[in-house]
Formats: structure tokens, sequence, C-alpha cells
């Protein structure tokens, strides 16, 4: 598997993500990078779903889950944090709100928990009333 190919396109997903998420909907490139957007997360979910979608299935037997698992964009959040690169130049991003995808699990009584995607490195994240908890998955 090649995490690193997987981190750029996630990393080009989350960048217009965050692109779109400033702009207007009277803005006239709005619906042009919307559109752009959509085909990058196609071609996401078709290139790594087979790699992701195991993972997603441990994250959900492990938090007693009986959710229904989704296609790996669905757990992108609309807007992300950017974080100051690392030495090597490479940025990474925070969430928080409500971001990702609710799950309802009997050991989070009451709490609003979501999973969420984000790169560098790629990984699962659990946030629990709109704060950034846990990875639950990392890639590497």
């Amino acid at each position: 598997m090649n995490w690193e190919q997987l981190d750029k396109q996630l990393t080009e997903i989350v960048q217009k993500r965050n692109q779109l998420s400033q702009m207007d909907y009277s803005d006239e490139s709005y619906d042009d990078l919307e559109e752009e957007l959509h085909d990058l997360e196609d071609d996401f979910n078709e290139a790594y779903e087979e790699v992701l979608e195991p993972q997603l299935e441990k994250i959900y037997s492990k938090l007693k889950s009986d959710t229904d698992i989704l296609l790996p964009s669905a757990y992108l959040a609309n807007a992300y944090k950017e974080m100051l690169p690392d030495a090597n130049g490479v940025v990474t991003y925070e969430v928080g709100g409500k971001v990702g995808v609710p799950i309802e699990s009997d050991q989070f009584d009451k709490l609003d928990v979501r999973i969420v995607l984000i790169p560098n490195p790629a990984r699962f994240v659990l946030v629990m009333n709109g704060k950034q908890m846990k990875d639950l998955w990392k890639s590497r």
C-alpha cells in the first residue's frame, strides 16, 4: 500500500474542502470547484475503499456500533484546521465541532460521537462532543 499517495490525494481533497468552505455560493468559481472536489472524492473512494473499509469494520466493532459503514469520503469534514508544517514540510490537520460520521453505541450513551478521516498521516479520529479525542486507526 502506498500511504504517501493516499495522503497526497487526501490532502488535495482537504485543501479543496477548506477552499470551498471559505467561498460563498454566489462565487463564480464555486460550482466548478465543487465539481472538481466531487471528482477527486470519487477517485479517492474508488482507489481506497478496499483498504479503508476493513479498518472501519474493526473500528465499528471495537466501538460496539452497528451503524452502517459508509464510503471513505463520507468521513471527511467540511473544513479542517491547518497546523504548522513539521520539519519535513508536511502539514497536518485537526478538526472540531459536528464533523464526520455520527455513530451510535451503547458505550457512548447520550454523547455526540463521530468518526473523521484526517490526512498526514491518514487516520480515522474519534470526535466526541465536538472535540478531537483520539486516533482510532493510523496508516503508519
